[in-house]
């Protein structure tokens, strides 16, 4: 019935697979367990041995994030594929049944949510931290809301004819907003995505180094995405970033400005993690002003 799929890059997955393969020893239905490395150069011999009952298929070059998941169409076997991030620790003792129970109702697509650790952890990590508190762990009332905006890929469950008709665009190469665009595009296709309190822990808080580094790489993947689809009106309403980015076009040049002058002590103090979400927000909108103006600004 269910094919649990975890794309995994430079990361341990054996806490994962093993409370997945018990959960799924536990029922009495179809269920597999399919891991596809994507090149990796760390963990690969402990996530080969992890355990018999999995998948392992080894990649033999990275071939990213969007493609990744597309490719799990290849290799599995039943009717709804679980997309799970390698950095999640399932938390919940029936986070398998939670998704089949949901499934009874035959849903496209189903989001289970994200949660991170209560305790806060020491200040190298925290703009991660709190980024995700706020931004990311939110309960399924929240997210029903805007159910495609809040659509992420660390955690879902989708019918496999529903990927097969709209599959992760392999555009996308880099890192960042593959998930954007899939919700974007279901949302066209008048895919209702179900939203459930079925959350995963977040277990690798990353540093606010590499966090600011993977939110640039985000935000210049998100100008790749605007320019392929032509700076479609209705994606640039779904993304809170480009929406205020073109309501306040007006503020554009007093923002730069702004952003330049201010850009090196922001980052200076969230790096050291003395986080405000609202200059994170800032740095990131100055950051995508800037790229845009290197390529001429187009729009």
């Amino acid at each position: 019935m269910i094919s649990v799929c975890i794309p995994v890059y430079n990361f341990n997955i054996t806490a994962l697979v093993n409370e997945l393969v018990k959960q799924c020893e536990q029922m009495n239905i179809p269920t597999e367990i399919i891991v596809i490395d994507d090149c990796s150069e760390e963990f690969k011999t402990d996530n080969q041995r992890v355990s018999k009952n999995v998948k392992y298929i080894d990649l033999p070059k990275n071939i990213g994030r969007a493609k990744i998941r597309n490719r799990f169409l290849e290799y599995a076997n039943y009717q709804y594929l679980m997309f799970l991030d390698c950095d999640s620790l399932v938390v919940r003792e029936d986070f398998l049944s939670k998704y089949l129970e949901v499934l009874k109702n035959e849903p496209n697509v189903i989001c289970g949510g994200r949660i991170y650790p209560d305790q806060s952890p020491g200040r190298n990590k925290m703009l991660s931290w709190k980024h995700g508190i706020y931004k990311e762990s939110l309960p399924a009332e929240v997210r029903r809301l805007n159910p495609n905006k809040s659509f992420m890929t660390n955690n879902f469950v989708v019918a496999r004819t529903c990927l097969e008709k709209i599959k992760f665009d392999e555009r996308i190469t880099k890192y960042g907003h593959e998930d954007t665009l899939f919700g974007y595009e279901l949302a066209k296709s008048n895919i209702e995505i179900t939203h459930i309190d079925n959350p995963v822990l977040n277990g690798d808080i990353e540093t606010n180094e590499v966090f600011l580094q993977k939110t640039k790489y985000g935000v210049i993947n998100l100008v790749h995405i605007l320019n392929f689809l032509e700076y479609d009106k209705d994606f640039i309403k779904n993304v809170n970033l480009l929406d205020y980015y073109y309501k306040t076009k007006t503020l554009r040049g007093v923002q730069y400005l702004i952003y330049k002058i201010f850009k090196k002590p922001i980052y200076y103090f969230l790096v050291k993690g003395f986080v405000s979400i609202k200059f994170f927000d800032f740095y990131k909108l100055g950051f995508f002003i800037e790229c845009k103006a290197q390529e001429g600004n187009k729009s």
